[in-house]
């Protein structure tokens, strides 16, 4: 089976054809403060071109009342992912939950359907606990992001045996400046590492 692949924290029309051209599953797009931040009417018009059946992911991290809400009139995503807590009560749109665990926080008593496991900050490179999160990955599908490029993508699906992976800063050339050359050599290293 295929691995899932999700490219996050888009900013440009450069970054946004990369996914398209090189087959990946997702596009993130992040409504948080960050270097990768954007208003939900850019995103929209990023997220125009990306081919049809890419999901687009709009991504938060403890937004304030209401702002899911408002990202969404303007940018209708296909899942949300943010801190399990953020999503509770929220409304969605009709878009999916994904929600995020992060290495060394407690886990919730039940575990959603699927989630996305991430290293203790989001967007700062840092690799997440790959134990823990083959520990999860044995139960529920898991995206696994944090502290992933392309050189070290196949190590972690083959450790983890994660449904997707996910990543941002590990593509770039810059905070929030994805590299297309890093993009496509990112899926195609995940690409090569099929799963039974």
């Amino acid at each position: 089976m295929s691995v899932f692949v999700k490219i996050c924290g888009l900013t440009t029309p450069e970054g946004v054809a990369a996914v398209g051209e090189s087959g990946a599953d997702a596009a993130g797009f992040v409504f948080s403060p960050s270097p990768r931040e954007v208003t939900p009417e850019r995103a929209r018009e990023l997220a125009a071109a990306l081919p049809a059946g890419v999901r687009r992911v709009a991504v938060f991290r403890h937004p304030p009342p209401g702002w899911i809400a408002r990202v969404l009139e303007a940018f209708p995503a296909d899942w949300v992912q943010s801190d399990a807590v953020d999503l509770s009560g929220a409304d969605l749109g009709g878009a999916e939950a994904l929600p995020v665990l992060r290495s060394g926080a407690p886990l919730p008593p039940l575990l959603p359907e699927l989630l996305l496991f991430e290293g203790p900050e989001s967007g700062a490179g840092r690799t997440a606990d790959w134990e823990a999160a083959a520990a999860l990955a044995a139960q529920v599908p898991v995206i696994l992001a944090g502290g992933l490029h392309p050189d070290n993508v196949g190590a972690a699906i083959s450790s983890v045996r994660p449904w997707g992976v996910d990543v941002s800063s590990g593509v770039e050339s810059a905070p929030g400046v994805k590299s297309p050359e890093r993009v496509k050599a990112f899926v195609a290293a995940a690409r090569g590492f099929e799963q039974d």
